[in-house]
């Protein structure tokens, strides 16, 4: 028998280790439960999401220097993955650090490097088009790549003839008459001819030439600015992006 201890009684030395050889792994095991991190929360794909999926087109704002960008639902880090085509960083370096994607506020769509960071922020100007901006680089347009490709065989000679300004959601009154005439107005473009009494934005822009660039009609001024039109029908193009009052091309009726 062990002697007592001066403190008090004293366990005997083999249940002792017994007890701690038991103790110390148990210990262990509910502190290893305890600081063992979680798996990582994954996004829930909304509908907004899964309509992103798959191939877009990257433009600037001529749509001269086009891109193919891949979305994808897979998460890099606490964003979507994205793909884009090795052009792309040719094409636009300034992007080229992007590696995914995610929503922010006001549902932009936003294109983040490694970091999370956004390099490109892009709003949604119309279904299936965004469009956003880089200091010192200009407009950027994404758009879908199935839409953005049907959209690049409207013909020039469906759309010569007589046209009119109108203001509004709703087509009214004309606020200027022109004509997208057939005839050249350089190597790239035709010919517009702006009848007398056009309304004072009209007027101050001062179309001279137009053409057809991947399904989109361009109007230039004489100063080399350009405005954009969409086709809403075959006879009323919608400019884009759309403004408070927006402003439509309507063309007109041939007289019997």
């Amino acid at each position: 028998m062990l002697p007592a201890h001066p403190d008090g009684p004293r366990l005997p030395w083999l249940p002792w280790k017994m007890f701690r050889s038991r103790l110390i792994p148990s210990c262990v095991v509910l502190f290893g439960v305890a600081a063992a991190p979680g798996p990582a929360a994954a996004q829930t794909p909304t509908d907004a999401a899964k309509a992103m999926v798959g191939a877009w087109e990257l433009s600037n704002a001529d749509r001269d220097k086009t891109c193919t960008v891949n979305f994808k639902l897979g998460t890099a880090g606490p964003t979507y993955g994205i793909d884009l085509e090795k052009k792309c960083g040719e094409t636009f370096p300034g992007i080229r650090g992007i590696v995914g994607w995610t929503f922010g506020r006001n549902d932009s769509l936003l294109l983040v490097d490694a970091g999370g960071k956004p390099v490109l922020e892009l709003l949604e100007v119309e279904a299936g088009m965004y469009e956003g901006l880089r200091p010192n680089e200009g407009r950027y347009l994404l758009q879908n790549a199935a839409v953005a490709a049907a959209s690049r065989d409207r013909p020039a000679d469906d759309m010569f003839g007589e046209w009119s300004f109108v203001r509004g959601s709703v087509p009214g009154r004309p606020i200027c008459a022109l004509t997208l005439a057939n005839t050249a107005a350089d190597a790239e473009n035709f010919a517009i001819n702006v009848k007398p009494g056009c309304d004072a934005q009209i007027a101050r822009f001062g179309p001279t030439s137009w053409r057809m660039d991947r399904g989109q009609l361009v109007l230039q001024s004489g100063k080399g600015e350009l405005w954009r039109f969409e086709e809403n029908d075959p006879n009323t193009w919608d400019r884009i992006p759309r403004g408070r009052l927006p402003l439509t091309l309507v063309r007109q009726e041939k007289q019997p």
